[in-house]
């Protein structure tokens, strides 16, 4: 997998890597990432992704990160 560049945020480390004629978005927020897959045939290049990650989807990715740090704290609480 190549990285490619950090995608500038005001929410959470974003990244973008090629591999296999994709483009692999991958977001990390704590413990927690999230990676989205987008065929490079899909897109024009590197510029659309970044313009497609606008602040509507980055608030679904960070409304993701909350619930999945809210289900693994369910699990580790019914651990004990």
């Amino acid at each position: 997998m190549k990285f490619i560049k950090e995608i500038p945020n005001t929410y959470c480390k974003a990244s973008l890597y090629a591999w296999n004629n994709k483009f692999i978005i991958k977001f990390e927020a704590g413990m927690y990432e999230q990676t989205y897959k987008v065929n490079e045939y899909d897109v024009s290049g590197e510029d659309e992704i970044e313009e497609m990650l606008g602040d509507s989807f980055m608030e679904k990715v960070m409304k993701r990160f909350k619930e999945m740090s809210e289900d693994f704290d369910l699990i580790l609480d019914s651990v004990d």
